[in-house]
């Protein structure tokens, strides 16, 4: 009986399947499919799988229904902010692993008799088809009368009557899984078999049965007949999707149950909201009116408000109120935490806590001549924040001064989540690329329209370190001026060392590294940059015999121009004598 999401604004499919033993005695197939609601349908898609024990092994069967089992249940425990091929990929290698750990604990004389199968899924969100790939199962797409594969089969062939699986599920501690994102379109018919249906499948069987069969079951079982009559002597597993409807390609964003409030009534001190008194304001933008609040609990919060200006826009509301949800994600003590939130509430706004300190704006107007090792500190802590934000596929995307405090013990947290990007989620409804940063601390391939990753945070921290150790940004607004790769010329480093300041070369190298125009000339990682901040880094000798004019650049062209002058005044006074 198919299942049928007719249900679903958004995206809608059927699926019909068989699963039969065939010729042999025992079924060591298995295969399943999952279709939640809601947020999850929207977040997380639909998972569809088939696997294939090794017909040489008693405990293939086990192996083949803890591969499915694990992807429909596990999958959809991983992040929502994760992209859906790294979401399956860390379940399916974790599953790997633990069947190959079962392999290893049994002492087998041969894997050929372990937890040993095959696996092809395909995750269904929003307008794409995500699929993932391990062994000789298969996943194909209806084209015209004939299928189309759309995986590879990992399967060696000796001679005609030998052959081994090259790769499969539990045969290594780790599994190379082959994925491969396909668009959709409403009516693509996609097939996942086994190689008992595949191997011996005419070329228009599977078109004709779905066009003659009264539902995508009864099609299923027909196709398992016809690879039955043609000499097929293995296990017969079949699933079909038909994709019925798709969002639209600018389909919204999933939202939270709080974007759906209307914002409150600005409240003035004393006024109380869903059990939060508040005490007073403590901030005013375009963009939110920010206060300090007592909670029912006795604890001092911040409640953080849309202002006036952006009530009308729906998609900012969106982003607002997404802020609490990044925050409920992320666990770290250098980024702002969300608190309890009221059972019910009756407005929109976000609830987190009070950091009591200053912005790192004000701690750099309090010390505009800092101590190495204290901007050394607060650019770790900085970057063990955009650790947790990167873990969870996230990208803060607005990192400047105002937007980090330091609290009065010293800790360093990143705060206003608003900006933040969230892979998993635009997967789900895409959007064009938006600057949402403030400018001077944005990276240059927002500009350019280049793809934009984690190191474009690393841009952002690499600006707030150089500001913090010269007082001045590294570029300027020329960064905001940038529309294509070739505008990346205008962007002249100069350097941080300097009469008024005790940056080392070795430091100002890291710094110039980090803010490169060209991402790939970035560090790798953000713990490199720490790194490089503390000591020089590998290579550091051959880097310092670079030119003096591009060690620094401002001193060269102030050398030359002297000497022009000088030269100048000579030529004029040479003049002067011929007369």
């Amino acid at each position: 009986m198919p299942y049928d999401m007719n249900a679903s604004p958004t995206l809608a499919v059927s699926i019909g399947s068989y699963s039969d033993s065939g010729r042999k005695k025992v079924n060591q197939d298995f295969h399943g499919a999952l279709l939640p609601e809601g947020r999850n349908l929207a977040l997380k898609g639909i998972v569809l799988a088939v696997a294939d024990g090794i017909g040489s092994s008693t405990v293939s069967r086990e192996a083949a229904e803890t591969c499915i089992k694990s992807l429909l249940t596990d999958y959809y425990c991983t992040a929502d902010s994760w992209t859906t091929r790294s979401a399956a990929s860390r379940v399916i290698a974790a599953t790997n692993s633990w069947l190959h750990s079962q392999n290893r604990r049994a002492h087998l004389e041969s894997i050929d008799l372990g937890w040993v199968c095959t696996l092809s899924a395909v995750i269904l969100k929003h307008r794409t088809a995500h699929i993932f790939h391990v062994g000789d199962s298969r996943i194909s797409r209806l084209s015209g009368d004939s299928l189309e594969p759309l995986t590879r089969d990992h399967r060696h062939v000796v001679s005609e009557s030998d052959s081994y699986l090259g790769r499969a599920m539990g045969a290594a501690p780790s599994v190379e899984i082959d994925y491969l994102p396909v668009d959709l379109a409403p009516g693509d018919v996609l097939l996942l078999t086994t190689d008992g249906i595949h191997d011996h499948l005419p070329q228009r069987a599977a078109a004709e049965c779905i066009r003659d069969s009264a539902s995508l079951d009864a099609a299923a079982e027909a196709i398992a007949a016809i690879a039955l009559e043609h000499g097929s002597d293995d296990n017969l597993t079949v699933q079909i999707v038909r994709i019925e409807s798709l969002p639209e390609a600018t389909a919204e964003a999933p939202s939270t149950a709080e974007a759906q409030l209307p914002p409150p009534p600005l409240p003035n001190a004393g006024d109380v909201l869903d059990g939060y008194r508040i005490l007073r304001a403590l901030h005013a933008s375009h963009r939110s009116h920010i206060f300090l609040a007592s909670a029912p609990d006795g604890r001092q919060v911040v409640l953080k408000i849309p202002s006036l200006d952006q009530r009308e826009d729906a998609a900012y509301l969106r982003r607002f109120a997404m802020e609490e949800w990044v925050a409920r994600r992320i666990t770290s003590p250098h980024v702002l935490a969300a608190v309890p939130s009221p059972e019910e509430r009756t407005a929109l706004y976000t609830v987190t806590e009070f950091v009591s300190g200053r912005t790192l704006r004000q701690w750099m107007r309090d010390h505009p001549a800092p101590n190495l090792d204290k901007v050394r500190d607060i650019v770790r802590q900085i970057a063990m924040g955009l650790r947790a934000f990167h873990r969870q596929e996230m990208l803060h995307q607005d990192l400047r001064p105002e937007n980090i405090m330091i609290d009065d013990e010293g800790t360093v947290k990143i705060i206003d989540l608003g900006s933040t990007y969230i892979a998993g989620v635009d997967e789900a409804a895409p959007e064009p690329q938006e600057i949402l940063g403030t400018l001077q601390y944005t990276a240059p391939e927002y500009f350019t329209g280049e793809p934009v990753n984690w190191s474009a945070d690393l841009f952002s921290l690499g600006i707030i370190a150089y500001e913090m150790l010269t007082g001045r940004l590294a570029y300027g607004t020329t960064v905001s001026r940038i529309r294509s790769r070739r505008d990346l010329g205008r962007l002249t480093y100069r350097s941080a060392c300097g009469e008024d300041n005790v940056v080392p070369d070795w430091m100002d190298e890291a710094l110039r590294r980090a803010i490169s125009p060209h991402p790939s000339r970035r560090q790798a990682a953000l713990s490199e940059f720490v790194g490089e901040l503390s000591a020089p880094g590998p290579g550091w000798r051959a880097r310092t015999q670079r030119p003096f004019a591009e060690r620094d650049p401002v001193r060269f062209w102030k050398i030359v121009s002297l000497v022009l002058a000088l030269l100048v005044v000579v030529l004029l006074v040479r003049l002067a004598d011929g007369f």
